[in-house]
């Protein structure tokens, strides 16, 4: 029993005088650096550090400070309160935080929103609203698009987006032809939809819905 007492003290002993060695070099290291003339970064403050943002939500001007590890998705729903914009995987895997900036979709979690100063963020509150739907939605609805519905705000603002880009002529992985516009076929759009994952498995009512807005006329 007297050894493990020993063992003890000696342990700790050890420790404490590893770590005031630590602490001396550090300040040794410090005070010849200052005699030399050299800058000395300050240490890392405890608070988090916050930044002034301002971003055009849905067609509105809006200013926040935010910790600067605050995620788009976390500003939209924690700061901003447009919760149609869903946390899922939190890992940009899901496709539940698609949002549309400055006309290209994007996971919303997996940005930080500090780097969108200036940028014009469209979530699916400003893709239409219960009075005044967008056709994407209400071919949602025709063609039962959703079931759970949690999947349902990105893959609209998901399914706007793609008919967009093919219209912009820009390629997917399956594109052929890349100095052809890009048509909506089968394997386009579904290539084009992949990092939207709908757990009920609505896939096929989703394509119709997509399909049939992208053949209206414009």
């Amino acid at each position: 029993m007297r050894k493990y007492h020993d063992f003890e003290l000696s342990r700790r002993n050890l420790l404490i005088g590893t770590a005031t060695s630590l602490a001396l070099g550090t300040v040794t290291r410090t005070a010849r650096a200052e005699s030399s003339g050299m800058d000395v970064p300050a240490a890392a403050p405890d608070a988090p550090a916050m930044a002034n943002i301002s971003m055009r939500v849905n067609g509105a001007v809006r200013d926040l400070n935010v910790d600067t590890r605050t995620t788009l998705l976390d500003a939209l729903r924690e700061h901003l309160h447009f919760t149609g914009t869903k946390k899922g995987c939190d890992h940009g895997q899901c496709g539940a935080c698609t949002v549309i900036v400055d006309g290209r979709r994007i996971n919303s979690c997996l940005t930080l929103a500090v780097m969108h100063q200036g940028d014009s963020v469209t979530t699916i509150e400003g893709i239409g609203t219960p009075e005044h739907m967008h056709p994407m939605q209400t071919a949602f609805v025709e063609h039962d698009g959703y079931q759970c519905g949690y999947c349902t705000s990105g893959q609209i603002c998901s399914a706007v987006a793609v008919i967009d880009e093919i219209k912009a002529g820009i390629p997917s992985l399956v594109t052929h032809d890349l100095n052809a516009v890009p048509e909506l076929t089968n394997a386009e759009l579904r290539e084009r939809m992949s990092g939207n994952i709908c757990r009920c498995g609505a896939y096929s009512n989703i394509a119709e819905a997509i399909t049939e807005v992208a053949g209206r006329p414009a």
